[in-house]
């Protein structure tokens, strides 16, 4: 059955297109939401339109109505009859010509799902040799500009890791190339604030507001201190860190990391929206 929305219309994947001439594929130009599908549903899909209309609104990037959205959405995880796995909708800055400048053209909607199963066992991270910008005009938004996120897991993978680690131009922890990530150091459980450049990750919040996690700037330097760590993202949900800056954790997982991911489980299956 037809399973990618392309611009209001539902097509078979082999039909999906977009042209060459338009502003994502040229310039970069668009967002998007990756959200995960439990039980044949878009898990917390309200949350993932908020923060694509607010990544829409920092680039200057007009959206759908989200009732619109939300609608092609579900369909689109309808008719691919997927249970477990992916979905991603992106918008673009529609047909332009072939410089930095948007045209007039409509938005392009796609809206695409894929089968995917969670990451197995811990993860192992490094930390990335470039710095992130958090006072750049991209910061916070979740655009579709990923190409640094490409070469930063390129050297993750590299070095026999699975994640990259970003830190800012101010030297503190900032987040992964698509995660989220969690600190415990002496009891405590820290992660950065949205003020160090890092992406307001959906399950970040929700794993905030379920363990009451404090924000708080740290220094890469701090990362010796860490006794426990894990990342958070949609497809990863809460995934313990057995290796961090090239030292292994003494606890992995800890018992902080174990409670987040129990209580982030139990609202995943209640299909929290």
């Amino acid at each position: 059955m037809p399973s990618v929305y392309v611009n209001g219309v539902m097509l078979d994947a082999a039909e999906a297109t977009v042209s060459v001439f338009d502003h994502g594929l040229v310039t970069g130009d668009g967002v998007f939401e990756s959200i995960a599908i439990r039980d044949g549903r878009p898990f917390a899909l309200s949350r993932h339109l908020e923060r694509l209309a607010c990544s829409a609104s920092a680039i200057g990037l007009p959206l759908p109505p989200g009732e619109e959205l939300e609608r092609a959405a579900r369909m689109v995880v309808d008719e691919a009859g997927c249970r477990a796995g992916k979905l991603r909708i992106t918008v673009t800055g529609g047909n332009a010509g072939l410089g930095s400048a948007r045209g007039k053209a409509d938005p392009t909607v796609v809206i695409a799902c894929e089968a995917a199963a969670p990451p197995a066992g811990p993860a192992v991270v490094v930390v990335a040799p470039w710095p992130k910008n958090e006072r750049g005009p991209l910061a916070g938004a979740k655009t579709i500009s990923y190409a640094e996120n490409v070469v930063a897991l390129a050297y993750a993978a590299e070095r026999g890791a699975t994640e990259a680690l970003w830190c800012n131009t101010a030297g503190n922890v900032c987040e992964g190339t698509g995660t989220n990530i969690f600190l415990g150091i002496g009891g405590d459980l820290l992660t950065p604030p949205l003020s160090a450049g890092c992406l307001a990750g959906v399950t970040r919040g929700l794993v905030i507001e379920i363990t009451g996690a404090v924000e708080r700037d740290l220094p890469r330097d701090r990362l010796s201190d860490v006794d426990e760590a894990f990342l958070t993202s949609t497809t990863r949900g809460v995934q313990p860190i057995a290796l961090l800056d090239g030292r292994e954790l003494p606890h992995a997982p800890g018992p902080l990391t174990r409670a987040a991911a129990d209580a982030f489980g139990a609202v995943a299956t209640g299909g929290l929206d």
